[in-house]
């Protein structure tokens, strides 16, 4: 199965000189977490209330740098000493509240509506209780990789919001977004 949690390592050894930097500024990893909820909040918040569908190329590059934020508050932990029961738990619930805001403004693009938008918000958090249920009964460590895990959906999700604010998507109803036909 091919997932883009396969290219962790490599992005890892990329964002290391960051994580030195920052623990040697004493920003901990429990600081990143909380920091990164709420700019996904406030994006989602964002691109909801807004009319502007243009808003949507805000998403992969935030999806992004959401993924680099979650690499870099775990090396944080694993590697400068940061790991705590509370770290572990914001970890999982901030990662379910991140996605769900970024979710949620999709309910206001058609073809999308709160039907669809609700069963993948319901989906992505029964995927990542599955992932972090491994540890509390006994297995080797949480899994994140699997088909749509989190990687895979910051891809997917990053993608259809560039998508869905192109000139192409004009029937969206949503102003701002699309260029005055000629006719």
């Amino acid at each position: 199965m091919i997932s883009t949690y396969a290219l962790k390592q490599r992005f890892q050894a990329c964002l290391r000189p960051w994580v030195v930097r920052l623990a040697q500024t004493n920003i901990s990893a429990n600081a990143v977490t909380l920091s990164t909820t709420a700019i996904s909040c406030l994006l989602g918040l964002l691109l909801f209330a807004s009319e502007q569908a243009t808003l949507f190329l805000l998403l992969p590059l935030w999806m992004f740098l959401r993924m680099a934020l979650n690499a870099i508050d775990g090396m944080l932990a694993r590697e400068h000493g940061q790991q705590s029961r509370l770290g572990a738990y914001l970890n999982e619930l901030t990662d379910v509240v991140s996605d769900a805001a970024l979710y949620l403004p999709f309910v206001i693009l058609p073809p999308f509506g709160w039907a669809s938008v609700g069963a993948v918000i319901f989906l992505s958090s029964l995927s990542e209780f599955a992932g972090a249920l491994g540890v509390s009964i006994g297995t080797t460590g949480r899994r994140y990789d699997g088909p749509m895990g989190k990687s895979d959906r910051a891809v997917v999700f990053g993608v259809l919001g560039s998508f869905m604010a192109l000139p192409v998507n004009c029937h969206r109803g949503l102003s701002g977004s699309c260029p005055q036909l000629p006719y």
